[in-house]
């Protein structure tokens, strides 16, 4: 783990100020993405592959072959499994992009340059959106920037602390809680903007392209506070190469298995942006109270629902944490990371319930608020404790293709997540969401199978990167770093 400057060292809140930094780029890249996440699936099914406007997308009817002949033998696609298949893809490819732009800065520009190139691509691509013809050149450009962004800007919370500092899982929880602010907000502005006629999708676009051009500003204005990357360093002279040993590669092995039943986590999770949409779009009563304040719900706003539980649930896990870990029962990283997937699949047993009570009627929007207070719990239980999992344990040389391969388990995922959306307007919607459950419940076991032999893994290396003085609490229960 890199170890910044001594004036880089200074702290706000207990930890250094570039994780603040960060934390508020991080927030801004998040209200992009997230911004477009939330009316992508509604665009493509409700405007952009309508006749006749899909004549004018620039590679439309290319693209769709190649989606018939790979996923419908041939046979022409309906709208909507052909909007989930592109809505699948492009979050597929959005993390396969990051191990490449991860290997790249490892070896050639580093880290900062690197979050650079992705945000100004990614800036560019929001506003190419907003022309229907060129939607596929969009796409392909939030692809590449993600690339480079995502992994780099991850790592560098890491780099903020010395090696064994125990700070760095309060560290990613925080900067998993900056993420979701912007997630938070990025439905509500850029899905009232696709909502409201007088804007329009293209108006929502600009909004996201506008968060990631406020994200880039604070990121170069962040540099002076944010320690050198490795190619820095070895440029500089400061860092000689290693060779990675036996215990390097052991932790190696153990974040690849994490990988597999972490996929199919991704798999179901990322319905939430696809079907789930859909699903609050056609089968949801949207009206606030019935009878009452009939008001309704725009649909990207439950998109909201997810970040915005993440925000307020953070604070509250952390603390249960804290309280097992006083008693001595806290879960093990491995035994943290099964549960999430359980609680993934019991999430879509409420949506099956939903699905079973209401028939082909609208379930009230109350069942999608349960549905989002149980996956996002299981989220916590996973997400943020892999990212810190890939810090602590991957071998510095290779720390951000490390990163990059972890965010191939959303590639993986999320191919097989459009795949499974494809169904939806085909099977029965209680067959559906038993699926989805069900695949949660797989990497349940398969992360729990996973639990005793990685343990030993995991442990031998934190315990090598642990430093001879372990850090010692504070009285603010902050721990303090070793001398």
């Amino acid at each position: 783990m890199a170890m910044a400057d001594t004036a880089q060292q200074k702290t706000l809140f207990g930890h250094p100020r570039g994780l603040t930094w960060l934390f508020t780029t991080e927030m801004w890249e998040r209200f992009s993405y997230y911004g477009m996440r939330a009316i992508l699936i509604l665009y493509l099914t409700q405007f952009l592959l309508l006749s006749p406007n899909y004549e004018t997308v620039l590679g439309y009817h290319t693209v769709k072959h190649i989606f018939e002949v790979l996923f419908n033998g041939g046979r022409t696609l309906d709208v909507q499994p052909f909007s989930s298949l592109i809505y699948g893809t492009y979050t597929a490819f959005v993390y396969l992009t990051p191990f490449f732009g991860g290997l790249i800065a490892d070896r050639l520009i580093g880290q900062r340059y690197s979050v650079i190139v992705g945000g100004v691509t990614m800036a560019a691509a929001e506003f190419t959106l907003m022309s229907p013809n060129l939607f596929f050149v969009g796409l392909l450009l939030l692809i590449l920037g993600n690339g480079f962004f995502k992994p780099n800007i991850s790592t560098q919370v890491g780099n903020l602390y010395k090696a064994g500092d125990a700070r760095i899982d309060r560290a990613y929880s925080i900067f998993y809680v900056g993420i979701n602010v912007g997630a938070t907000a990025a439905p509500l502005v850029c899905g009232y903007l696709a909502n409201d006629p007088a804007w329009g999708y293209r108006w929502g676009f600009f909004a996201a392209g506008i968060g990631m051009v406020l994200g880039q500003i604070i990121y170069i204005l962040a540099l002076r506070s944010l320690p050198k990357d490795r190619v820095e360093r070895a440029r500089a002279g400061s860092e000689t190469k290693v060779p990675l040993t036996s215990t390097d590669w052991r932790a190696v092995l153990a974040i690849i298995l994490l990988c597999i039943p972490t996929t199919l986590f991704w798999a179901t999770y990322e319905q939430q942006g696809n079907t789930m949409n859909l699903w609050a779009q056609s089968f949801t009563n949207r009206s606030f109270i019935p009878g009452v304040i009939d008001w309704q719900i725009p649909t990207a706003w439950f998109q909201s629902f997810n970040p915005a539980m993440i925000v307020g649930f953070t604070p509250l896990v952390v603390m249960f944490w804290a309280r097992q870990a006083q008693r001595g029962k806290e879960p093990a990283t491995v035994t943290k990371m099964a549960i999430g997937n359980a609680l993934l699949g019991v999430s879509y047993l409420i949506m099956a319930a939903a699905a079973y009570l209401t028939g082909s009627g609208h379930a009230s929007w109350l069942w999608l608020l349960g549905f989002y207070v149980v996956i996002t719990t299981g989220e916590l239980y996973l997400s943020p404790i892999g990212l810190a999992l890939v810090a602590r344990v991957a071998p510095p040389q290779i720390l951000s293709m490390m990163m990059g391969l972890w965010f191939i388990t959303s590639f993986t995922g999320n191919l097989l997540q459009g795949y499974i959306g494809s169904f939806f307007s085909r099977m029965d919607k209680v067959d559906f969401f038993l699926l989805c459950g069900g695949l949660g419940f797989v990497a349940a076991l398969m992360t729990w199978a996973f639990e005793r032999p990685l343990r030993t893994i995991i442990e031998s290396k934190m315990a090598k990167a642990r430093p001879a003085v372990e850090p010692q609490p504070q009285a603010d229960g902050e721990p303090r770093p070793a001398q």
